[in-house]
């Protein structure tokens, strides 16, 4: 084949992977049904932990399962069917639940789990793409995941039947963070890390500009000198409060610019004559991400911060998103 030919069939190999996973994501879509339900009103019932097991191809998806019920809400964790016969089996309580996976629903490792764990009180649910398998009549709640055809050219490597049981997982986690009305505030406190967590955790508060460094002049300042103070803060911005120190107005270095532009003569001018009414506002404990929110709904590059009396306490622009990985 000539160089573009393969850089054909590589596409078409890759769009052929696509089109086959996506039939057997709907294969399994197609064949849900009460089972899933009663599997989701099982761990809901559950007063433990979630306990997630698979052998080889399997086993990675488990984990990530695992891992994402435990970050939504769903005290979960993997547990390795070779390492479970040495030892790990002590790490299942009564109260918990198991979820086990095998495409075959015939994994040996994993039998010998569902024999130990028969003597305690645990529920034991499973997802096989064989519904006469020994796992599946085990189960106390069988899930089916039963695909007609591997991405593999073969039909050997776990590609098609894989990616299904992940999207069972994803499925089953979601109905479950729904069913428990978890919030983007529970997320938040199993996410402090990373730019996930500050952009679920950081506040306004955390990034305005406050005390000294708010860009704060009043109505009747100068021009001259409110420009002074614009230079000073760095902000592109002029928060201007009225005699009783409440919000009136806003000023801009875009409103500067269009005010040379517009005017010949400055001397005289203060802040009342030239500032912008109706300022857009946030409050402290507002999340930043909101701020951002609000920047890209109003199509402005600053906001002042205010309390409950309307008062000027802190100013931020998207600079300072930017900095703190929000935006």
């Amino acid at each position: 084949m000539t160089k573009q030919q393969t850089k054909t069939a590589y596409l078409q190999w890759a769009k052929a992977v696509f089109e086959t996973e996506e039939a057997a994501v709907r294969e399994v879509c197609a064949s849900l049904d009460e089972n899933f339900a009663h599997a989701v009103d099982t761990i809901l019932a559950c007063h433990g932990r979630v306990v997630v097991t698979g052998m080889g191809k399997s086993g990675h998806i488990a984990r990530k399962i695992a891992a994402s019920l435990a970050s939504t809400g769903t005290p979960a964790f993997f547990i390795h069917p070779a390492e479970a016969g040495h030892g790990d089996l002590g790490m299942i309580v009564d109260g918990d639940v198991m979820l086990a996976i095998s495409n075959s629903g015939e994994n040996d490792e994993i039998i010998t789990m569902i024999s130990a764990i028969k003597r305690k009180n645990v529920d034991l649910i499973c997802i096989t793409g064989k519904p006469q398998s020994r796992m599946a009549q085990y189960a106390d709640v069988h899930l089916l995941a039963a695909v007609s055809q591997e991405a593999c050219p073969f039909g050997l490597a776990p590609t098609s039947s894989t990616t299904a049981v992940l999207v069972l997982g994803d499925a089953l986690t979601v109905a479950l963070l729904r069913a428990r009305h978890f919030t983007s505030d529970d997320f938040a406190l199993s996410h402090p890390a990373g730019s996930l967590g500050k952009r679920l955790l950081t506040t306004v508060s955390d990034i305005m500009h406050g005390g000294d460094r708010l860009p704060l002049v009043s109505e009747d300042t100068p021009l001259k000198q409110a420009i002074v103070t614009m230079s000073e803060k760095g902000l592109g911005m002029l928060v201007i409060t009225n005699p009783d120190g409440k919000l009136s107005g806003v000023f801009t270095d875009g409103d500067l610019r269009r005010l040379f532009q517009r005017e010949d003569h400055l001397i005289g001018m203060n802040m009342a004559n030239i500032m912008g009414g109706n300022p857009i506002t946030v409050t402290t404990n507002q999340l930043a991400v909101e701020a951002l929110k609000t920047m890209q709904n109003n199509k402005v590059n600053g906001l002042v911060v205010v309390d409950s009396s309307n008062r000027p306490v802190g100013a931020l622009n998207m600079q300072d998103l930017l900095q703190a990985r929000i935006a």
